[in-house]
C-alpha cells in the first residue's frame, strides 16, 4: 500500500470544489492521519467471450486534483480492470456488484476499457454499508459504445465518494446514468474529455434525498477537441427535514473545440419543507464557431395541479403523489434498461416517501 506525499492538504471547506460539502460527515476520508485500506470490491460471475476481469498493477489513465481521487490513488496501485475486446457485441448488460463485506475506509478502483467498434452495457451495483472512496475510469477507443448505470442503493449510515471519468475517443459514444437514492452522504464527480472528433458523451442523473440526507454530483465536460457532443441531464427530488442535494455543471469549450454541440439541464422537485436543492451550472466558452451551448435549471415545489387533475378522476391523494413523482423520474429511469431495476428503484423512493409522510 503506498503512502499520501507530504505535499496533501485536506480541503478546508472553503474551496469552490468542497464548499457544499459537510466535511465533517465524510467519517475520516479525506483526513491524512487516518488510513485508507485498499480494496476492490466489485464482482462478477459468468462472464462472456470476449470479456475478462482482473485486478492490475497500472497507473491511472488521467489526471486530477480532486482530493478524494488522490487519497485514492495513494492507497490503491491496483485497479480491476473490465476488458471488453475489440468488435465485441454484448446482448445483455454486465453486472458489477459489490461484495457484502467492504472495509472501513476503503479505496478502490476500476478501469472499464471497451476496444474498437465494440458495444456493451455495464451496470454497477452499490449496496450494504460501506464508507469508501472510489475512482472509476473509461476508457472507450474509436468507434465504440459504452452505457454505464451506476447505482448508489447503499444502507442510511454509508459515506460514498467517487470520481466516474469517461476518456472518449473518436466516434465513440458514451452513456452514463447515475441513480443516487442511498446513503448518509453521496458525492460523484462524472467527468469527460475527449479524444477524437465524432465523440458523444450523456451523462444523466436520477436523485431523491430524504431526512439528513446530502447527495452531491458534480458535473464537468471538458470539450478539449473539435465537434464532439455532450448532453446533461440530472432530476432530483428532496422529501424530509435536511433533506439536500448539490448540482453543479461545468462544461468547458475550449478554443481548439470548434463545432460542438453541448446543453446541460438539472430540474429539482422539493416535495416538503425543511429540504434544500442547490444547482449550479455553468458554461465556459473560448470560441464562437460552435454548433450549439445551452443550459437550464429549476428547483420548484409540488405541482397541484397535476395533483388536482388526478384527484378528480377518483385516484387517492397518496396515490396520485406517487404517480406525479413517477412520472417526473421517469425519463431518466427508463435509460437504466432493465424494468426489474427500475421498479426496485421507484418502490424504494415509494417507501421513503411514505416515512417522512410526504
Amino acid at each position: 500500500m503506498s503512502t499520501l506525499t507530504t505535499n496533501y492538504l485536506a480541503p478546508s471547506g472553503r474551496e469552490e470544489a468542497w464548499r457544499f460539502t459537510p466535511l465533517n460527515r465524510l467519517a475520516g476520508i479525506l483526513d491524512a492521519a487516518t488510513t485508507m485500506v485498499p480494496q476492490n470490491s466489485f464482482t462478477a460471475s459468468n462472464l462472456p467471450t470476449g470479456v475478462t476481469l482482473e485486478n492490475l498493477a497500472m497507473a491511472p489513465l488521467s489526471s486530477t486534483t480532486d482530493e478524494a481521487t488522490l487519497r485514492v490513488r495513494a492507497a490503491q496501485g491496483e485497479a480491476l480492470v473490465l476488458t471488453i475486446a475489440a468488435n465485441t457485441e454484448l446482448s445483455e448488460p454486465l453486472i458489477l456488484s459489490r461484495i457484502p463485506q467492504i472495509a472501513e475506509r476503503a479505496a478502490s478502483r476500476l478501469v472499464i476499457k471497451i476496444g474498437t467498434h465494440a458495444h456493451a452495457r455495464v451496470i454497477l451495483e452499490n449496496q450494504g454499508k460501506a464508507i469508501l472512496a472510489e475512482d472509476i475510469e473509461y476508457d472507450l477507443a474509436d468507434g465504440s459504445q459504452l452505457t454505464v448505470v451506476s447505482l448508489q442503493e447503499w444502507e442510511s449510515d454509508s459515506v460514498y465518494l467517487a470520481r466516474h471519468h469517461a476518456l472518449v475517443s473518436k466516434d465513440a459514444t458514451f452513456i452514463s446514468t447515475i441513480v443516487s437514492v442511498g446513503g448518509s452522504l453521496v458525492r460523484i464527480l462524472p467527468t469527460v474529455e475527449y479524444r477524437g472528433p465524432g465523440a458523444s458523451a450523456e451523462l444523466n442523473g436520477l436523485y431523491f434525498a430524504t431526512d439528513g440526507q446530502h447527495l452531491e454530483h458534480r458535473i464537468h465536460v471538458d470539450h478539449n477537441v473539435g465537434h464532439a457532443k455532450s448532453r446533461v441531464n440530472y432530476k432530483g427530488a428532496l422529501a424530509g427535514d435536511k433533506a439536500r442535494t448539490v448540482w453543479i455543471g461545468d462544461v468547458y469549450i475550449r478554443a481548439a473545440a470548434e463545432g460542438t454541440d453541448t446543453y446541460e439541464l438539472n430540474r429539482n422537485l422539493l416535495l416538503t419543507d425543511g429540504a434544500r436543492a442547490d444547482s449550479v451550472p455553468n458554461l465556459e466558452i473560448e470560441t464562437g464557431e460552435i454548433v450549439g451551448a445551452g443550459h437550464a435549471s429549476t428547483t420548484g415545489r409540488f405541482d397541484d395541479e397535476q395533483l388536482f387533475y388526478l384527484e378528480s378522476r377518483g385516484i387517492p391523494a397518496e396515490e396520485a403523489r406517487r404517480l406525479v413523482i413517477r412520472g417526473f423520474f421517469a425519463e431518466i429511469a427508463s435509460k437504466i434498461g432493465s424494468e426489474s431495476i427500475q421498479e426496485r428503484i421507484m418502490e424504494r423512493i415509494d417507501r421513503d416517501l411514505a416515512k417522512v409522510g410526504a
